[in-house]
């Protein structure tokens, strides 16, 4: 599956949510599919898309948070899911895109290209709900079945190593950051609740 496909597959399922996003393949095949100010792409922090989109979902209970992982990311940040699983906040959904490969800087393979299993790792750190997909289709609807149950999961997604011919994005990173605070400041304050 390439993750552009999968993206596409369930845009309409973050459209109207809060999204975290790692930086590089993902972050410009998202914003390429359509940016909205409730998007935020955590460029240049390697690994910590998922301990901000938990941050993000403890402090505003009342929206359904998205992080969009991906292996090498997440590798170098295991403890986010015993820390994840030890909050269980109902309202976050962690999509791990495993390509098994560090695509965005320079294609090393990761540690899951010899057998390191992501949804084993997340099953044994207590997450209660870990689900595999590997069509565009399967993940559409485990993604919407998640988003329903209100339960914290995490989905593993095996993609190919295709990335975007350039990383270039018209959307400068303090610009992202305040629109995407302003964003999270008016849903919250006029209470704003996220599509459930």
């Amino acid at each position: 599956m390439l993750r552009e496909d999968a993206l596409r597959a369930i845009y309409p399922e973050l459209e109207t949510r809060v999204v975290v996003t790692i930086m590089g393949a993902v972050a410009v095949e998202l914003y390429t599919l359509g940016h909205r100010h409730n998007f935020f792409y955590l460029e240049h922090a390697m690994g910590l898309a998922s301990s901000m989109g938990l941050g993000i979902a403890l402090s505003l209970p009342e929206q359904q948070v998205i992080v969009i992982d991906g292996d090498g990311s997440l590798l170098m940040n295991l403890g986010t899911l015993s820390t994840m699983a030890r909050y269980k906040p109902k309202n976050l959904l962690h999509i791990v895109f495993d390509n098994e490969s560090l695509l965005s800087v320079g294609g090393f393979p990761t540690a899951t290209a010899t057998g390191t299993d992501l949804a084993g790792i997340a099953r044994a750190s207590g997450v209660p709900h870990v689900l595999e997909a590997h069509t565009p289709e399967s993940l559409k609807t485990v993604v919407v079945d998640a988003l329903a149950s209100n339960t914290l999961t995490t989905i593993i997604s095996k993609v190919e190593a295709i990335g975007p011919k350039t990383f270039h994005m018209d959307l400068p990173l303090l610009e992202n950051r305040f629109q995407f605070k302003r964003k999270l400041a008016e849903m919250h304050a006029t209470g704003q609740h996220m599509r459930t």
